[in-house]
């Protein structure tokens, strides 16, 4: 299969990057990328696309994605996780449970985000992160974020901490370690990440995941481009002559939506990406020529 997607279950100590160059070997092609970066601690679903199965990456990484999540009230750290140095900490073990659950609640709906300031977002062409290890102090702009679901699944008081588990589902963009920031500063105690496992992205779950010792000894079977077009878009169903006038990149008729369709052949095929504008379906990507 020279087109198609993987779905890696990333283990921890690893960096998104680490699982496509893995995944490059493993595949036989250089044209392998990721939707959606995972922190080196992080776990769970990441998805790979190969071949022309790239070109439908952006759109699965615009997807909402969900997650569980240990946050550790009591400290906070220069990465909002576990993995950066302390900047505070405070004893929280006597924290309410009550004021958790109305601070997490408030959270939930579209709100204003500041990113963690170690994160891969450009600040003026550079990322964050370098410059946070270069010695600066910053605080990035805040921006609109959707959390549809964050739900507590235990709070654990502990000798000098609060623990607190998470399941959350989230607009691309959102940064959990904030989350758990957010949450330390308005009890006034801090707080930090210690796990994040990713369950889901966009149409894709841990059902669907291979280990990555699977990935590296090639045990896998590849999620075909056709299946994946067919669960993440829109279908619409293309005659003979239709599939023709896509190849040689025409319009056609309008779809009546105003949401992306995959336009697939009768043999099963996706031909293109198709778009209303103007009265018509226009390709926005083709895919695969006439037969």
């Amino acid at each position: 299969m020279t087109d198609g997607f993987l779905v890696v279950d990333k283990a921890g100590g690893m960096t998104s990057h680490d699982v496509v160059a893995v995944g490059r070997k493993a595949l036989g092609t250089r044209k392998v990328g990721h939707a959606g970066t995972l922190d080196p601690m992080a776990t769970g679903v990441l998805v790979l696309g190969f071949g022309n199965g790239t070109r439908l990456l952006q759109y699965i990484t615009d997807g909402d994605k969900s997650y569980v999540a240990t946050i550790v009230l009591g400290s906070s750290t220069v990465t909002d996780d576990k993995e950066g140095e302390v900047l505070t900490s405070t004893d929280a073990s006597q924290v309410n449970d009550a004021d958790i659950e109305k601070i997490l609640k408030a959270m939930i709906g579209t709100i204003a985000q500041r990113p963690s300031s170690v994160s891969a977002v450009k600040v003026g062409g550079e990322r964050a992160y370098d410059r946070v290890r270069a010695g600066e102090k910053f605080e990035l702009e805040p921006r609109q974020i959707t959390i549809t679901q964050l739900d507590i699944l235990a709070i654990r008081h502990l000798a000098a901490t609060t623990e607190v588990d998470i399941e959350v589902t989230c607009s691309a963009g959102t940064f959990i370690r904030a989350i758990a920031r957010d949450l330390g500063e308005a009890l006034e105690v801090g707080g930090h990440l210690s796990a994040l496992r990713r369950t889901r992205v966009a149409g894709f779950t841990e059902k669907d995941v291979v280990s990555f010792a699977d990935l590296k000894d090639q045990k896998f079977t590849p999620l075909k481009l056709a299946d994946v077009a067919r669960t993440t878009f829109a279908v619409r169903e293309l005659t003979l002559e239709e599939v023709r006038e896509l190849s040689f990149g025409r319009s056609l008729s309008e779809n009546g939506h105003t949401s992306i369709s995959a336009a697939m052949s009768p043999d099963n095929r996706l031909i293109a990406l198709l778009k209303d504008d103007g009265g018509h379906a226009k390709p926005i990507s083709v895919f695969a020529a006439a037969n």
